[in-house]
């Protein structure tokens, strides 16, 4: 074979090996999104724009019990037929509910295809609400609180979340609050499925299943629903534009929606303001600091945050760079080469302050804005303990930001950040429940599918210029953009503002 033909074969084989999407609008508004992918497993997903962002003060902690009360008894199923018939599917079903998505999906052998998609439509649509049930999941909720109160590492990022956005919309808690536990009822649920539970904010999604197939399933299982005239309460922000999935961002913490929380009573109220904020007007994001006093907890925490660009904006895609760029992690960790040890702030911080346990970077990415930031867990400064009050945590996470200002960053350590960015998204996908759950928020959220290349492509462009350019956008001191700092453990921050200022970062 000569060499002239090997490119062109080449080329066949990648479009042939691209899996096809197909998307589907039924008359009743649901979207039915497949990517034709080879295997003996399909996954099927119900995702609706829905979710802790939507609530008000009457319905918080709905999308907590709506994820709880999932495959639970309905009018044809009791709670032990539920069980059985998801036994039977010989893989795996699940439900949750997060700040902007409830979502209910399953991972199954190709024939269990309509039993999957019947037990979703009837948990969606035909729910019983039994009170001993409900009681159940009350009993639940009142067990995880008491958990999760006591691990800074799932409250936090929640406590973080209420001071940026003034404990509303982005801002409301992902779990139930302990005060509301008693009062979410039957007909609370039930009011919430009919203002959110509409068809056309709804995707199924479908991988390593017939586009025809779930077509015509979906007709069978959830053409009872009927689209509504008057525009949903909702801000889906759909937009052609490139951006990068949410879930599919290397964090470097684990997904907690499931068990997270707002901190109960003993937290400051926030005030809320009415103004939106200047980066993302729309989302309410208004800034804060918070202290949590703890002399119970082995270690002091910091969390530093700015509000980021939304999943829309062009530049997401450098300021995920800018994450992974900083990375970070424990202090002790089985790494190495490829896993994040050259990060900065395991090479500026953790392996030079020994009294620091852990360090990373977080982005909490959603439709019309973002949390870009920094955290750390200290060695507490108190007697007989080599530790560090929270001021001098500041001052080296605040530096680091500075650094991405007013330093170019070197090519090679922006190349590696951006290939282990590439690696992620790419590795993430090669799972079928991920890549179910990616065709389904995407159509969700941008009605389309972005191709990994193109978010690979973007990936390319981000240059140094680009890192300096959004790093003065989302903290320079011109930015206009404020602060948000959570604090948990035995010392306050005291002259924080002058740390901001010395360093030139954006503070007020």
């Amino acid at each position: 074979m000569s060499k002239a033909v090997l490119p062109t074969l080449r080329r066949h084989f990648s479009q042939a090996t691209l899996p096809p999407l197909q998307l589907t609008t039924l008359p009743n508004k649901i979207r039915v999104a497949t990517e034709s992918t080879p295997g003996h497993f399909s996954a099927i997903g119900l995702y609706i724009d829905a979710g802790s962002r939507y609530e008000d003060p009457s319905s918080s902690g709905a999308s907590h019990f709506l994820d709880r009360m999932a495959f639970k008894s309905t009018r044809t199923r009791s709670t032990e037929d539920m069980a059985t018939a998801m036994d039977r599917l010989g893989g795996q079903i699940m439900a949750s509910s997060a700040r902007e998505t409830i979502m209910y999906q399953s991972s199954h052998f190709d024939r269990a295809s309509p039993l999957a998609l019947s037990l979703m439509s009837e948990t969606v649509l035909d729910p019983a609400f039994l009170e001993e049930e409900l009681q159940l999941q009350r009993d639940a909720a009142r067990y995880e609180i008491r958990e999760i109160n006591n691990k800074p590492e799932m409250i936090l990022p929640e406590v973080l979340h209420e001071v940026a956005y003034g404990g509303r919309g982005l801002g409301s808690p992902l779990m139930c609050p302990e005060d509301r536990i008693d009062l979410v009822t039957e007909d609370h649920l039930r009011e919430c499925i009919a203002n959110w539970y509409r068809p056309e904010r709804m995707v199924i999604a479908g991988a390593g299943i017939h586009h025809e197939q779930l077509v015509e399933l979906t007709e069978k299982y959830f053409s009872p629903l009927k689209a509504t005239a008057s525009p949903s309460p909702s801000s889906p922000r759909l937009s052609n534009s490139s951006a990068l999935p949410p879930h599919l961002l290397p964090g470097q913490q684990p997904s907690l929606y499931k068990s997270l929380t707002r901190a109960a009573s003993y937290l400051y109220p926030n005030s809320a303001v009415d103004a939106p904020s200047a980066l993302n007007p729309g989302s309410y994001y208004i800034g804060g600091i918070r202290h949590l006093p703890s002399l119970t907890q082995e270690f002091d925490h910091l969390y530093l945050a700015f509000e980021g660009v939304g999943i829309h904006d062009d530049d997401i895609y450098a300021l995920a760079t800018m994450q992974v760029l900083l990375g970070g992690g424990g202090s002790f960790s089985a790494g190495g080469p490829g896993k994040g040890m050259y990060s900065r702030l395991y090479t500026h911080i953790l392996n030079h302050f020994p009294q620091v346990d852990h360090c990373a970077s977080f982005h909490h990415i959603y439709s019309d804005s973002s949390l870009f930031g920094l955290f750390a867990s200290f060695v507490p400064d108190v007697p007989k303990q080599r530790g560090s009050a929270p001021g001098q945590i500041l001052l080296h996470l605040v530096h680091q930001l500075s650094l991405l200002i007013y330093q170019s960053v070197p090519e090679v350590e922006l190349e590696r950040a951006k290939n282990q960015l590439k690696s992620s998204l790419m590795m993430a996908l090669e799972s079928r429940a991920v890549e179910v759950e990616d065709l389904g928020r995407q159509i969700l959220v941008h009605n389309r599918k972005i191709p990994i290349t193109d978010m690979t492509a973007a990936i390319d462009k981000v240059t140094p210029e680009t890192i300096r350019r959004v790093a003065m956008r989302i903290f320079g001191p011109q930015s206009g953009n404020k602060v948000t700092i959570v604090t948990m453990g035995r010392g306050e921050l005291n002259d924080w503002q002058a740390t901001f200022r010395k360093y030139g970062i954006a503070s007020a």
